[in-house]
């Protein structure tokens, strides 16, 4: 069983953009999701397509189970069982520290909105945070892609950003 650790932080600034490489688009959607149920993902990321369940969070972590897929069978899923429930973003990998960081930058509904997120060996590892991160969110489920698929950034009230 694989196992996802993360952590979720807003951006301070733009300053991370100096060392970004990369930059990939990526179209996710969701499938409909009961409430005790797993988070089940397509993503098309580039030329390449995966298919992810993930359990709920405890802690930073929770079981994740990616498998690659035909781009064709992503798109026919997308279009079959995701409906509206899909986040569009750019994803940059941003080295800092001896840690890669992934950037995303998210399009449509949820333009404005920019998040970074490092990847850990364990919930309790620690790591040097860059000087263009922001507020941790890690534990506001409204910042998961899950939520933002069904109630996208740009619908937020500013107080609650």
């Amino acid at each position: 069983m694989g196992v996802e650790i993360e952590r979720k932080f807003l951006l301070a600034s733009d300053n991370w953009r100096a060392g970004a490489a990369g930059g990939v688009r990526i179209l996710q959607g969701y499938f409909p999701r009961t409430p005790d149920g797993p988070t089940v993902r397509v993503r098309i990321a580039g030329d390449r397509a995966f298919l992810t369940v993930k359990g709920a969070a405890k802690n930073f972590a929770r079981s994740e189970f990616e498998y690659a897929i035909p781009v064709a069978d992503a798109e026919a899923m997308l279009r079959e069982f995701c409906g509206e429930r899909l986040v569009e973003k750019v994803r940059y990998l941003v080295p800092f520290a001896g840690a890669t960081w992934e950037v995303d930058e998210y399009l449509g509904e949820n333009e404005g909105l920019l998040t970074a997120e490092l990847e850990l060996d364990s919930p309790d590892a620690s790591f040097v945070p860059p000087p263009w991160l922001g507020r941790e969110v890690s534990g506001d489920r409204r910042y998961t892609n899950g939520s933002l698929s069904g109630n996208p950034y740009r619908h937020w009230a500013d107080t609650v950003k």
